[in-house]
């Protein structure tokens, strides 16, 4: 007796609930869409993108959503979905989040990251220039450049080198401060401080560029962590909450140094 599989993708249709939001200084409210006959395999953005084509037709304003790489890189395609950062599950970025894991009726709500120093420029695209601002305060390394240097002329032991790797991965997309309850940056800017204080050509700004990055996260209004760890688990990158200890431990050290230092005794 032969059996046969049948392997048709059957198409499912979902109701929206977007956030719509003409800009920073305007009122924004949720607006139901009606999104039919869509392809499982197709990604979240893809779907969005077949809803905006259906809104462009009907005259209406097609929603704002920003995106770039669509490959889980560039972390621009930041939503929250149904309440959580990039979507259900975890290790991916909205790029990779496909419509197979939503079932055919269901209600999906969708909204931009919700943080004070990331202000809402047109309904799911906010402006993460904050993070941009944090990075210009840790400024740059005063290793010279020029020719390549022997391979050795800087060693690096392997479990340095596998951590700076784990918090270089970091691609700056603020889930982690969508997904704190104070809108913390400690987890990005923890990646960002260990990617360089843990090599040696780190190491000449390692205490000013700790303490600056820090100043400047504070200055624009996020807020402090509370060690409830859903920074680590709504990132993209898997980025450990580990690193925040770590920061903090560079931030004591890099303090102590600034009190009772020479220059700053004198």
């Amino acid at each position: 007796m032969s059996t046969t599989t049948d392997t048709t993708t059957r198409n499912i249709s979902i109701t929206l609930r977007v956030w719509r939001q003409a800009g920073a200084d305007a009122p924004g409210k949720f607006v139901e869409y009606q999104a039919k006959d869509l392809n499982p395999n197709m990604s979240f953005l893809e779907m969005l993108d077949v809803v905006n084509n259906d809104l462009e037709r009907a005259g209406e304003d097609p929603i704002a959503f920003a995106h770039d790489c669509r490959e889980g890189i560039c972390g621009t395609c930041s939503l929250v979905i149904n309440g959580k950062p990039h979507g259900p599950h975890r290790l991916v970025a909205t790029c990779q989040t496909y419509m197979r894991n939503f079932n055919d009726g269901d209600t999906v709500t969708i909204e931009p990251f919700r943080a004070r120093p990331f202000p809402v420029v047109k309904d799911l695209i906010i402006d993460r220039s904050a993070f941009d601002k944090i990075q210009q305060a840790g400024g740059f390394i005063s290793v010279r450049t020029g020719a390549a240097q022997d391979a050795n002329a800087l060693p690096v032991s392997k479990k340095n080198a596998d951590l700076a790797m784990d918090a270089a991965a970091c691609i700056g997309c603020g889930a982690c401060v969508a997904a704190c309850k104070n809108a913390s940056a400690m987890l990005f800017v923890a990646a960002k401080v260990s990617q360089y204080s843990l090599l040696p050509q780190g190491q000449p700004e390692r205490a000013r560029r700790v303490l600056a990055m820090v100043d400047k996260m504070d200055e624009l209004g996020f807020g402090n962590c509370t060690n409830q760890y859903e920074c680590s688990a709504a990132c993209p990158k898997g980025i450990s909450q580990d690193f925040i200890a770590r920061l903090n431990r560079e931030y004591f050290k890099a303090t102590l140094s600034a009190t009772f230092s020479p220059v700053s005794a004198g």
